[in-house]
């Protein structure tokens, strides 16, 4: 019984460190795919999107980082096609 206890509490990660460690994950990921952009921007998308998730329960750092990257994905695509669209009627 002991040794269950100590093994579960070594499997047991800060809510900081859940946090960390998927925002690590997909910025690593956006940085070799060349989909980085303004670092202070991209850092607060992904913060917050883990963030929110992480807050809903969710405690998987695979599906964390995944949801993050595929909702900065999502923003930076609606924002080109808007800026595309102030750029073009501008002309």
């Amino acid at each position: 019984l002991h040794a269950r206890i100590r093994f579960l509490s070594m499997m047991v990660i800060s809510l900081s460190q859940l946090l960390e460690e998927s925002f690590q994950r997909a910025w690593d990921y956006l940085e070799r795919t060349g989909e980085l952009g303004d670092a202070g921007a991209t850092s607060r998308r992904l913060s917050d999107t883990i963030e929110v998730m992480i807050r809903r329960g969710q405690r998987n750092r695979l599906a964390l980082s995944n949801r993050a990257i595929a909702a900065y994905q999502r923003y930076q695509t609606s924002g080109a096609a808007a800026s595309n669209r102030g750029t073009r009627s501008s002309a």
